[in-house]
């Protein structure tokens, strides 16, 4: 038999010599015929089964694309839950923090029976005090009241070991009651001896007593324990007061209090309008803003360097 492609003729004995060219030019052709049809059925062949391996290896890698774009898609969710998830326990965190407050719900009656004193009788009493007052003359009543508490503010520096606070309140307070008028002109103020206040909340802060949570006190508003302490401590030991309170004059006290309250509240009497309308939570603001002003003063104006970002160290590496 012929092998497949050969076109050779073995070499086999003829039987019959008439019948055996014929057989040979039967098959020769034929096999031509074939390997020709072959051979032009190639080209056509070729790019067929191309595009068949084209077409299943793409069908193949058809499932693998997605499922690597689905497992990468869940690596960066789980790692965006994570962030988020972070970022809440962060945030919870300070709110905590800040807040402080296990009593919240008999400040927050407190804070609202306040709200209503002031409303009925503060923020009138302030609006009045700031119409019929003309500004020199709020600023005068002012510098009385920050002159009849330098004794305190002396006193506190002291205690906080500040020695050059203690100096300048001192020339504050013999300036100012002499050539200010009895403070009514803050002569010292003029000259570079900027007043500066100090409460025994500070000299605690400085001592390192930890401030204990949020108080709202009745007409005397937000506090701490350790602020309500301090208040206790200096409306105790202050002289002026204790002066008032041995010569029987005390309506004199009552009187600064009163002029204080009213003065304080005409300060920021839009601020705390503006604050409380725009406000989702007022009591909650008070609350923040209260602390924010008391670290400012216990830092006397200095930035917190905690709130300084964190700087990598490049050498321990």
């Amino acid at each position: 038999m012929l092998r497949p492609g050969s076109t050779t003729v073995p070499s086999t004995p003829l039987i019959a010599p008439l019948a055996a060219p014929r057989a040979v030019r039967t098959r020769r052709p034929g096999l031509k015929a074939t390997a020709l049809a072959g051979l032009l059925a190639l080209p056509l062949l070729l790019p067929a089964a191309g595009r068949a391996q084209e077409t299943t290896a793409a069908d193949a890698s058809q499932p693998t694309a997605p499922a690597a774009d689905a497992a990468g898609g869940e690596a960066r969710t789980e790692v965006a839950e994570a962030k988020t998830a972070e970022a809440r326990a962060a945030i919870a965190a300070a709110q905590e923090e800040d807040a402080n407050d296990p009593l919240e719900g008999m400040n927050r009656a407190i804070f609202w029976f306040n709200e209503g004193v002031d409303t009925v009788l503060l923020r009138p009493a302030a609006k009045v005090y700031r119409t019929v007052m003309p500004d020199f003359a709020q600023t005068g009543i002012r510098n009385v009241l920050w002159n009849l508490r330098s004794p305190l503010t002396l006193a506190n520096k002291l205690l906080q070991g500040d020695w050059d606070g203690a100096s300048v309140a001192t020339e504050r307070f013999l300036i100012n009651s002499t050539i200010g008028l009895g403070g009514l002109i803050d002569v010292a103020g003029d000259h570079g001896l900027t007043y500066e206040y100090e409460s025994f909340d500070q000299t605690l802060a400085v001592w390192g007593v930890p401030e204990g949570f949020y108080l709202v006190l009745p007409f005397l508003g937000s506090s701490t324990l350790r602020d309500a302490v301090g208040f206790g401590v200096e409306a105790y030991g202050d002289p002026v007061s204790r002066y008032l309170s041995n010569t029987h004059d005390d309506w004199a006290s009552y009187t600064r209090a009163g002029v204080y309250a009213v003065d304080l509240r005409a300060q920021y009497l839009d601020v705390l309008d503006d604050m409380k309308r725009n406000s989702v939570d007022y009591y909650a603001t008070m609350r923040s803003l209260y602390r924010q002003r008391q670290n400012n003063y216990i830092r006397n104006g200095k930035v917190d360097p905690d709130q300084f970002p964190s700087i990598p160290d490049y050498d321990s590496k």
